[in-house]
């Protein structure tokens, strides 16, 4: 689904990606890891469109979608989020969900003098497809709750349930367990995996949790120093020396201690 070619993203003479080539495949949940640094994020934002890269392409099914908005990148399906939620704090976790859909009716003033009908009936039809959203990530009890007051892991399904309403294709999600208890962290998961396979969403993950990545990922990216190590299980990916010197600068005696960088 996602091809990256020689991405090259420089802030001076610093290259947080540094000649990164990749390939997503659809229907796939890929793990991204690597340590601190790495270029995980730089590289999430330079695909989504957050960045321009310096050099290099990508393409989303054979389409270059290399430089463009995330707004033109949001209407081919492409959607991230991100290590701090970005939520409306002072809205309902419905009407969070209810803003996500664009060219509503309601957003031009022609329609709002004359086109109340119209707008009333996108609002019914938005409410009742964010109740599914709510009910499908087990949240449904939060419907009305200010979305400023849940906890940082509810924040994390609210951005995941934001990608169900409208034509997700591919979701980028950064470090969707920092900050996250781990029972909440299960429940997104299992949410992870139900989109996946209930409804073709292709994920790339950013995580450090490895139990996390464990479960969910196949296969597993490794990225250091803005560029990509090694790809594989990640079983394959703890036994290869390259990732191992990239996170701990030791040698393969301590190759378990990867499981918990």
């Amino acid at each position: 689904m996602i091809v990256v070619e020689n991405l090259v993203k420089a802030f001076g003479g610093f290259r947080a990606v540094d000649g990164a080539t990749l390939q997503i495949a659809e229907g796939s949940i890929t793990g991204l890891i690597g340590p601190n640094g790495a270029g995980k994020t730089t590289l999430f934002n330079v695909i989504a469109g957050v960045l321009e890269p310096t050099s290099g392409h990508v393409t989303m099914k054979g389409e270059d979608i290399t430089g463009l908005p995330p707004h033109e990148l949001f209407h081919k399906g492409l959607l991230r989020t991100f290590q701090i939620a970005h939520e409306f704090h002072s809205m309902t976790v419905r009407e969070n969900l209810m803003m996500v859909p664009g060219a509503q009716s309601g957003e031009t003033l022609w329609n709002a003098w004359f086109g109340r009908k119209r707008i009333a009936d996108e609002e019914r039809a938005l409410a009742a497809k964010a109740d599914e959203v709510l009910e499908f990530l087990t949240i449904d009890h939060l419907t009305h709750e200010k979305a400023g007051n849940l906890s940082g892991g509810q924040k994390k399904l609210l951005e995941l349930g934001r990608t169900m309403m409208v034509d997700a294709k591919i979701v980028f999600l950064d470090e969707v367990g920092a900050g996250v208890n781990r029972t909440l962290l299960n429940t997104i998961g299992d949410a992870i995996i139900r989109l996946n396979k209930e409804r073709g969403y292709t994920f790339v993950v950013i995580e450090h949790d490895m139990d996390f990545i464990g479960r969910l990922c196949d296969p597993v990216i490794c990225m250091a120093e803005g560029k990509v190590l090694a790809e594989g299980t990640l079983d394959e990916i703890k036994a290869n020396e390259q990732v191992i010197e990239a996170y701990l600068g030791t040698g393969l005696k301590n190759k378990d201690k990867v499981a918990t960088a």
